[in-house]
């Protein structure tokens, strides 16, 4: 018997799509604070500036990185908040191994990490991993503040 689906087309607008531009950024900002605080030692005025901080990188990375796969993702009808999710781990996971591994080994790294290079890719797969399940789940709120069916 075969399997019948309903099918939804999601549609965004421009100003839904700055709403989740700022829904991002806070989320982003809020796991800035959240991880100054986890590192720990730091008062209100330092977890305050991790925010503000938090919320201004990741206004600047969601629109320099987010804004051409988002772009790409609604010219091809791939408008799903799975897709959503897909888009962001993987921004977010090679984002953040480029950030680990010395740009992809592109720029020079200090000679000490000569003898521990392997341990240091290793590493930063799994950070990176960890970190696209945050940066997924900021893609997610960002897809549930810009799209509703139509």
């Amino acid at each position: 018997m075969a399997e019948l689906r309903l099918q939804l087309d999601y549609a965004t607008t421009l100003d839904r799509a700055g709403l989740a531009l700022g829904a991002g950024a806070l989320a982003g900002g809020m796991l800035t604070a959240l991880l100054r605080f986890a590192h720990g030692g730091v008062g209100p005025i330092g977890l305050a500036s991790a925010f503000v901080l938090g919320v201004l990188i990741s206004a600047a990375l969601i629109s320099a990185l987010g804004g051409p796969i988002w772009l790409l993702f609604q010219r091809s009808g791939r408008r799903r908040v799975s897709h959503a999710a897909l888009a962001g781990a993987l921004a977010g996971f090679f984002l953040f191994l480029f950030g680990q591994t010395y740009g992809f080994g592109l720029f020079p790294a200090p000679p000490s990490d000569d003898q521990t290079m392997l341990f240091r890719w290793i590493s930063a797969a799994a950070t990176s991993s960890l970190m696209a399940i945050f940066t997924a789940a900021i893609a997610v709120i960002m897809w549930r503040v810009a799209y509703r069916p139509r």
